[in-house]
């Protein structure tokens, strides 16, 4: 189709070509493109430096990985991790002596508090022999009991009063509920720090997710085209590797597995036609079980996932009628 073809607006037909380019231009429906030779990693190539790995090692999840790269990756996690937990440790001291402070207040204020009501019961000490007998004379029952309660509550208060003022259930001033001001430094709000939580001591594998350890690494041995070749040669070959059993070239579009007691790479069709018959490693010749066949994760980087077919999706707002 020519370009005055695909720009041509005067047909009859919505065309995918111009279906393709409204969506693309007003920013709704989900857009997808098929990702090219360049963005997918080669088998042979580290996940983290996604260069082809000189001393390659790889994880029981059948990860590949520079050794001095994810060696790098699990001292800088480890530093990241003492620091933190240092941090959560001290944090935890800090919150340790705020609580004893906070007791150590609350308790003093509870002395205050009990001196205070305890000062409040009786305004002067009262003399039981020396009554208001000699300045008022005799009195009755009644004006006696006025006058103990007078004595007693000089105020004017009375029990109940007392100890309602005491229980503080007497509502609040209007100066108590409000609002701080906040113009003025002494009366702004304070935020709390935020609390930080204990620190997992578990390194994860930047690709799987899962636990990785430095003693679950296994040394992989791949088998070269041509022996002969030197490293900068082989580097530059489009076919460098072959499988160490049937000598197939190996590739992303072949899949692979990793023997666990050599390290040797075969493909799987090697694998599930030959070895898995007598499950017996063909370079050294010790048995296998089902946990020392790794299969190799073919493909994917950072930013893409794995395989060799793929296709980027992006998942946009969609119009409603």
């Amino acid at each position: 189709m020519t370009r005055h073809g695909k720009n041509c607006t005067a047909g009859a037909v919505y065309t995918y070509h111009e279906k393709k380019k409204d969506t693309a231009s007003s920013g709704y429906g989900t857009q997808s493109v098929r990702l090219g030779k360049d963005a997918i990693k080669d088998f042979d190539c580290c996940c983290l430096s996604l260069q082809p790995c000189q001393d390659p090692v790889v994880t029981p999840d059948g990860y590949l990985y520079e050794k001095q790269a994810i060696l790098e990756f699990l001292l800088h996690r480890k530093t990241e991790i003492a620091k933190k937990m240092k941090a959560y440790e001290k944090q935890k001291q800090a919150q340790k002596s705020s609580r004893q402070l906070e007791s150590t207040s609350e308790q003093r204020q509870q002395v205050e508090r009990f001196k205070t009501s305890e000062n409040t019961i009786v305004s002067k000490p009262i003399n039981p022999f020396t009554s208001g007998r000699s300045r008022l004379g005799p009195l009755t029952g009644t004006s006696q009991l006025n006058v103990a309660d007078s004595q007693l509550f000089p105020s004017g208060q009375k029990d109940g009063e007392t100890s309602k003022s005491q229980s503080g259930s007497e509502p609040a001033t209007s100066s108590s509920q409000s609002l701080p001001s906040f113009w003025i430094p002494s009366l702004t709000p304070e935020a709390k720090p935020t609390l930080l939580k204990k620190p997992s001591k578990a390194v994860l594998c930047p690709m799987s997710g899962r636990p990785i350890r430095m003693n679950e690494l296994i040394a992989v041995r791949f088998t070269p085209l041509d022996p002969s070749l030197d490293r900068v040669a082989l580097l530059n070959r489009q076919e460098r590797y072959v499988c160490a059993v049937t000598r197939d070239v190996l590739g992303n579009s072949v899949p692979c597995a990793v023997l666990r007691p050599s390290g040797s790479v075969v493909t799987q069709e090697c694998m599930e036609k030959l070895i898995r018959k007598d499950m017996v490693d063909p370079v050294t010749g010790d048995k296998l079980t089902d946990r020392d066949i790794i299969p190799l994760q073919r493909g994917g980087t950072g930013f893409s996932g794995s395989g060799v077919d793929l296709r980027a999706k992006e998942a946009r707002p969609v119009m409603q009628a």
